[in-house]
């Protein structure tokens, strides 16, 4: 056999061992990519969860165990006792229910009207309905603070001032919602909505049998969106809510430190109590949360 008969014969095994090392580099590289992606995530969770943990080491500490020259991670000794103090000096338990009923309330509007308007923003024609929508995302440029005067004399002319409405009402609807829930219902195919005019199902009958089902983790982004926003809003409620029966956790937790000797102890535990039930509505509501923000156009 030749020389060049031979280098032909061996070029299939040269081309197959230098694929094989590429496919292999590319492998590697891959899985170093991996790990660091891997290390650069454990890094931002363990500084996204500290604090919380340092909330908890505070709140489950003996007493002024904060003053010593010790830097501690974990309490000497664990104990509620900081937790008892607390429920027991303070109204806490009317906090967390006027909290719980107020962002209830607004969840549950705010949830239905954004998606009543993102669907008449979607799928139904009439006039000005760009320069509506336009209009409604302007808002967003608003400062809050902007608003607040009007919203107030608003209410003390409806004769809701002082009430849990004032807090629930002007909270019905956001254009950050209206917007999402636009974006999401746009990608339901048209085509479900006309076979069903075609049976002849109203607007309403639409929205509620094949609109909303499709919503899912839409609903799941609106709720955990608008629930910790309520859960957590301060300056309105504190300027809505005048009186000390109707104040809210965050609320609560201003006049606690507004004491003249604060407990930090006492301060974290309160902080303990406001921030679990958020965290545990996410852990719930995540998978659902995760898609509806991927399918809502928000990057």
């Amino acid at each position: 056999m030749s020389a060049s008969a031979e280098a032909r014969a061996r070029r299939p095994a040269r081309v197959a061992a230098a694929r094989t090392a590429t496919r292999g580099s590319r492998t590697r590289r891959r899985r170093r990519l991996q790990v660091i992606r891997f290390l650069l995530a454990t890094v931002v969770c363990i500084v996204m969860v500290f604090p919380i943990y340092w909330m908890a080491v505070v709140a489950l500490s003996p007493r002024n165990e904060l003053f010593t020259d010790r830097f501690l991670l974990w309490p000497s000794a664990l104990t509620l006792g900081n937790f008892a103090d607390v429920f027991t000096r303070f109204d806490v338990l009317t906090w967390l229910q006027n909290s719980v009923v107020i962002t209830l309330f607004v969840t549950v509007l705010s949830t239905f009207a954004n998606l009543l308007a993102g669907y008449a923003f979607a799928k139904l024609r009439f006039l000005g309905k760009n320069a509506l929508f336009f209009a409604a995302l302007s808002t967003l440029v608003l400062p809050v603070q902007v608003t607040m005067v009007a919203q107030f004399r608003l209410i003390t002319q409806l004769g809701l001032y002082g009430t849990y409405w004032a807090v629930i009402l002007p909270s019905a609807a956001t254009a950050t919602g209206i917007f999402l829930a636009r974006q999401f219902i746009l990608g339901i195919p048209d085509e479900l909505v006309e076979a069903a005019k075609l049976d002849g199902a109203g607007q309403f009958r639409i929205f509620r049998s094949i609109v909303l089902p499709l919503c899912r983790p839409l609903i799941a982004v609106l709720v955990v969106l608008t629930a910790m926003a309520t859960w957590n809003d301060f300056a309105w409620p504190l300027i809505a809510l005048k009186q000390n029966y109707l104040f809210t956790l965050p609320i609560g937790l201003l006049f606690l430190q507004g004491q003249n000797t604060p407990q930090f102890e006492d301060v974290m535990a309160l902080s303990l109590v406001a921030v679990i039930p958020m965290i545990v509505l996410f852990l719930v509501f995540q998978r659902y949360f995760v898609q509806g923000v991927a399918r809502s156009g928000i990057r």
